[in-house]
């Protein structure tokens, strides 16, 4: 799709989303947040199991055998 194209179809989506109203659906935007912090407490959790710091600088130990 070309460029002029591409604005255009840009352009009418804004232009819809501007001037219609429409019904949020609130139930579909709790869930969608609720599950969004609970994957991020799940990856802070393996990594806490797995024992390496979040911080963890794979090339400190590299640059100190090197020394």
């Amino acid at each position: 799709m070309g460029r002029g194209r591409q604005k255009a179809k840009q352009t009418k989506v804004a232009r819809e989303l501007k001037y219609s109203s429409y019904e949020p659906n609130y139930r579909a935007l709790e869930q969608e947040l609720t599950s969004g912090g609970r994957r991020s407490d799940l990856a802070t959790e393996s990594r806490q199991a797995s024992g390496t710091p979040e911080d963890a600088d794979d090339y400190a130990d590299w640059s100190a055998e090197e020394r």
